[in-house]
């Protein structure tokens, strides 16, 4: 058995090519590791080949960093861009929400079961309502308040303290957990591949408030929910996570709701979990996920 210490993850992208699994676990041997599980896959329609490997590496290796040398010829040789990570370093997360908090009650919550290998270092909102449930679970919470119909330049102004406070807490993922707020394409550029949302599937058919309700008044037979990474384009970026359940005519709008909530709670946790896993890569304006 080895220690989570000596254990990393590399994930890697290039174009499709012979030979790239071969030099990598030739490297990796070379180096005294050892490869504890392996997933690839090649894409055929953009030409490109993606890798997760989890191995454990030898003693004097002992750190992302001498790790990440043993791969400098093969990031030339493939032109790969490769990541090295240390199981040992849990990523730093940051859970944004407004009013409603089941979300970010069932993150806060797998997190505390150990269910989630992260370190949540606080809330942020523009309202003060979830503050209790934060104390509960002992995370700081920031309250960062947008008045009715604030301009442009007040929303700015409370991006840039959440960014602030990002860099403050040297934050890995901002978790958008029923945060509702448009963000900035300023601010989408700052967070670009560690930033998740969670939103109902029911967009664009049911936009606005009270989609639940909507959805009941039209009927409708399926309910589900999407986690995606943020961008600027609002609600169209690159999807990790789907899920869906089955509805029918004896649940009223409350019952709706409920059940789609809680969709969006297994949906928004099994995401943020692939992702402080290192189980996503980004294929575009797709993603690849090693489950």
């Amino acid at each position: 058995m080895t220690s989570a210490a000596q254990d990393f993850i590399l994930t890697l992208s290039c174009s499709d090519a012979k030979g790239i699994v071969y030099s990598v676990s030739g490297v990796l041997y070379q180096a005294g590791c050892n490869i504890l599980d392996s997933q690839q896959f090649g894409d055929p329609a953009t030409g490109l080949f993606f890798m997760r490997v989890h191995f454990a590496a030898p003693p004097h290796l002992d750190s992302a960093e001498k790790v990440e040398l043993l791969f400098t010829d093969l990031r030339q040789r493939f032109a790969m861009q490769a990541s090295i990570h240390a199981l040992a370093r849990r990523p730093r997360v940051l859970i944004a929400v407004s009013r409603q908090a089941h979300c970010l009650n069932d993150l806060l919550f797998r997190w505390r079961a150990a269910q989630l290998p992260m370190d949540v270092v606080g809330v942020v909102s523009n309202h003060p309502d979830c503050a209790a449930l934060a104390a509960h679970y002992e995370v700081p919470y920031h309250h960062e308040p947008l008045p009715p119909g604030a301009d442009a330049a007040t929303r700015r102004a409370q991006e840039l303290r959440i960014e602030a406070l990002l860099q403050e807490q040297r934050v890995d993922l901002l978790v958008l957990a029923r945060y509702m707020q448009i963000l900035s394409s300023a601010f989408c550029e700052v967070l670009d591949g560690r930033a998740i949302n969670i939103h109902h599937s029911f967009l664009p058919s049911f936009k606005g408030a009270r989609p639940y309700q909507q959805a009941h008044d039209r009927g409708v037979k399926l309910i589900g929910a999407t986690a995606h990474y943020v961008t600027a384009d609002l609600d169209e970026g690159p999807i990790i996570e789907q899920d869906v359940q089955r509805v029918d005519h004896s649940l009223d709008a409350a019952e709706l709701t409920a059940v789609g909530q809680d969709v969006e709670n297994q949906v928004l946790a099994r995401a943020v979990r692939w992702h402080v896993e290192h189980r996503i890569l980004r294929n575009g304006h797709k993603t690849v996920v090693f489950k």
